[in-house]
């Protein structure tokens, strides 16, 4: 797969929306050229938490705080509205491809309210926090994430690297 590099640029914008790209690409990664079943296998006992289980928590976050927050919209959550835990848990191979074509719907839903904002110290219509705020509140959620993912993949297949 292709992926976004690491960001050089060395304005604000470009460096966190770079920074963003890189660790949604990393985690793709991470579930490329697995089946449907090793993407919902618990790997590192006693978590349950699977490949799936991020992606679905991701696309949780891509929601929340980027299309939500910074349109100004209340479209509820994705998977967790009736049950907090639906994004990561009771998942089964059938999910797969359902879960990843929303997760590049959120992600691509974001991108285009991103893209409504030429600064990140803009406020987003809540007027509470500015724009930067839930970037960095979804980019810190892929980078943390991407580290459990990493685990998970290496004790499914042995396949390590960012």
């Amino acid at each position: 797969m292709e992926r976004s590099p690491e960001p050089e640029a060395l304005d604000e914008t470009g460096a966190v929306l770079g920074w963003l790209a890189f660790h949604r690409d990393a985690l793709a990664a991470k579930c490329e050229g697995l089946t449907a079943a090793q993407l919902v296998t618990a790997s590192a006992p006693p978590s349950s938490l699977t490949l799936l289980g991020l992606v679905r928590h991701l696309t949780e976050i891509e929601r929340d705080y980027l299309v939500n927050e910074l349109s100004g919209r209340n479209t509820g959550f994705v998977y967790t509205d009736d049950d907090e835990d639906a994004d990561i848990e009771r998942l089964d191979a059938s999910m797969v491809g359902d879960s990843m074509a929303r997760w590049g719907d959120e992600r691509a839903e974001a991108d285009a309210i991103l893209g409504r904002y030429d600064d990140l110290s803009a406020l987003g219509p809540s007027g509470k926090y500015p724009v930067r705020v839930y970037v960095l509140k979804v980019l810190q959620e892929y980078a943390r994430h991407n580290g459990h993912a990493d685990i998970i993949r290496e004790r499914i297949d042995g396949v390590r690297g960012e």
